[in-house]
């Protein structure tokens, strides 16, 4: 799971080369064509950018794969847009005013398709699209859209939804921002300022959708957390983005995809942190981690970003020492002080057991009363493990019964027959 951006194409069948670019080369042209022609005309630049990959599969299996592919797309794209700038009004009515004193031809208008560029418009689009005006599930929606290139059904996979579903909120999405006169552009000090935190709560959302998924899709649930790494890693590598909670943001999702491989077995069931395979952990991505966490600490705030990758820092030292524990505890103690969350809470109940004892972690979880939730009755189910098998297994059972996750599902199951057999 790499950090560094896509640099070059492996040699692929046509079949795999076309999915394969769209991942990768259709967010770069949506941000640009989108920045170019503004927030209410973005149904055109979908519309040309996927006219361009449809040219592709018709031509590239009658004359074959071009020399350069991306290149190909890129000036496919440009020809499109400059097309259609020729003969539809757009181009007087929102290009050329804003361009004075110059006589120009759609033919001149520059679709500048570079590097710099590509990373300018999509940065700004990750403001746009993180806007107040919408909510945060429409937002994360249409970051998998615009941004990383994902289509309805995925998206409706990862939501547990169909497409439908997900066509109408984006839809809705999209025409909020246009009501709202939402613009593409680079943030300036106050978008930061004022925005900034959105963007990361979309981020860290879109990171976690893909981290703790109930979908089945393993491979889109780590395609999820690459691309939640990418948008950050972009807002990391841009000189007026990267503040200390950026990189704290960067640092936690590095640590918990360092562990992304020893999580699911063979057959995609869940595999706890204590039985995980220490061995598949990737200690480059765990470096990395070290390495943004110590950018992270030249601030002098400290978010909830800097603690939650400060505990998942402690948890890639796989050694059960109280030291470890009571560092994790008292880490989540000034979480919940920060930005408190019943499932933080929750999870500070787990540390609590291994530092103090199963007896007080029990009694600080019943507080919390979380008796809709999954996790609430798995970790009780687990704190009563060798205290109370039978009450362990009636939380197992709940828990079961509440989760939607086939995988999860499986891995409670496994766990409660362990006890009962």
């Amino acid at each position: 799971m790499p950090l560094q951006h896509c640099g070059g194409i492996l040699f692929m069948e046509e079949n795999e080369l076309i999915p394969h670019l769209f991942r990768t080369e259709y967010r770069k042209i949506i941000a640009v064509l989108c920045k170019l022609f503004g927030i209410e005309h973005i149904e055109i630049a979908e519309d040309i950018t996927s006219d361009t990959f449809l040219r592709a599969s018709e031509l590239w299996g009658i004359k074959g794969i071009p020399e350069n592919p991306t290149a190909w797309l890129y000036s496919v794209a440009k020809n499109k847009t400059k097309d259609y700038l020729k003969h539809h009004s757009l181009f007087s009515q929102k290009i050329a005013k804003d361009i004075q004193y110059n006589t120009i031809t759609a033919d001149e208008i520059e679709i500048d398709l570079s590097g710099k560029n590509i990373n300018d418009s999509e940065l700004a689009m990750m403001f746009a699209i993180c806007d107040p005006c919408i909510n945060a599930e429409a937002q994360i929606g249409l970051a998998l859209s615009l941004l990383c290139g994902f289509g309805a059904e995925e998206i409706a996979d990862a939501f547990l939804t169909n497409k439908e579903v997900i066509y109408k909120r984006l839809t809705r999405a999209k025409q909020k921002l246009k009501t709202q006169c939402i613009q593409i552009a680079g943030p300036g000090a106050d978008d930061i300022n004022s925005r900034l935190p959105l963007v990361l709560v979309t981020l860290y959302l879109l990171f976690n959708e893909g981290y703790y998924s109930a979908s089945q899709n393993s491979a889109l649930r780590k395609d999820f957390c690459v691309e939640a790494m990418r948008l950050t890693l972009l807002l990391a590598e841009n000189d007026t983005t990267a503040k200390p909670e950026v990189h704290a943001l960067l640092a936690l999702m590095c640590f918990h995809a360092s562990r992304f491989e020893a999580r699911l077995n063979q057959e995609a069931e869940i595999i706890l942190y204590e039985d995980q395979d220490e061995t598949l952990w990737n200690r480059e991505l765990i470096d990395r981690g070290r390495y943004y966490l110590n950018l992270a600490s030249r601030g002098t705030d400290v978010t909830k970003y800097h603690l939650e990758a400060a505990i998942a820092w402690w948890h890639t030292n796989k050694e059960d020492t109280h030291e470890k524990w009571e560092g994790i505890l008292q880490l989540y103690n000034k979480l919940l002080q920060t930005a408190y969350s019943p499932i933080a809470a929750l999870n500070r109940t787990y540390a609590l057991a291994k530092a103090n004892g199963k007896e007080q972690a029990i009694a600080e979880a019943e507080k919390l009363q979380l008796s809709s939730n999954h996790l609430y009755h798995s970790l009780l189910g687990n704190l009563y493990t060798g205290l109370d098998n039978k009450r362990a297994v009636q939380h197992y059972q709940t828990a079961i019964g509440l989760t939607k996750s086939r995988t999860v599902k499986a891995a409670l199951t496994q766990t409660m027959n362990r006890l009962m057999y």
